[in-house]
């Protein structure tokens, strides 16, 4: 990079109150600037071709659909953009997903401002930010996965049925849901089927209630 220029950093989050802030935030860097932000995983590819931004911050939970889902997706059509995942959800369920989807950082919205700073820049000079267990639990992954299974009950879900699992504690409808992942219903309910037998529920009032006391609690 040039002497006197910037980075520019991307943000994808559906609350707009928390884009302001965060873009305030990095604003006040003399090396950092905000060059967008998008509140959707359809706009986010059409933002990185048109902005070309150094470094994607996403949130986990995005208006239209999974922000896993779109790191991945960056990862395939933009694979040198680094991510660094910012989410209000714990780390010990979603940090490793993350970084396995090729995220290079998570950090949650409840950490301190100069964390979020530290996290953006050790993403930018190539290093990886997140927890020394996070860390540990992915290399355990990768080298055995066999001896890598989580603490969590709901470390047995696929992602897409974590996500579907997020959607049901938060209230939505299986209708609902469907149009948010675009997805159709009967997909949705086979969903709903293997994420019952996966946790041992045997009604779906006990995937409800189970899903939103999870819901109640990660947002403490």
């Amino acid at each position: 990079m040039k002497k006197g220029e910037k980075y520019k950093v991307l943000i994808v989050d559906d609350h707009p109150i928390f884009c302001l802030g965060m873009s305030e935030l990095i604003n006040k860097e003399n090396d950092l600037f905000v060059c967008g932000s998008v509140e959707s995983v359809r706009k986010t590819c059409e933002a990185i071709g048109k902005l070309s931004p150094d470094l994607a911050i996403v949130d986990i939970s995005l208006k239209d659909g999974s922000g896993i889902d779109l790191v991945e997706k960056i990862k395939i059509h933009f694979a040198g953009l680094p991510v660094l995942v910012l989410s209000m959800y714990d780390e010990s369920l979603y940090a490793e997903r993350a970084l396995m989807a090729g995220a290079r950082g998570y950090i949650m919205k409840q950490e301190a401002v100069s964390s979020v700073v530290k996290a953006i820049r050790k993403v930018l000079a190539g290093e990886v930010y997140a927890s020394a267990a996070v860390k540990e639990k992915v290399f355990q992954r990768l080298t055995s996965p066999q001896l890598s299974s989580g603490k969590s009950p709901l470390d047995v879900l696929t992602n897409r049925e974590l996500e579907v699992f997020r959607l049901v504690g938060e209230g939505l409808s299986t209708k609902e849901i469907a149009e948010r992942l675009h997805l159709s219903i009967k997909t949705i309910g086979t969903y709903r089927e293997n994420i019952k037998e996966k946790l041992n529920l045997k009604h779906f009032t006990e995937l409800v209630k189970f899903a939103v006391h999870w819901s109640e609690k990660i947002q403490k």
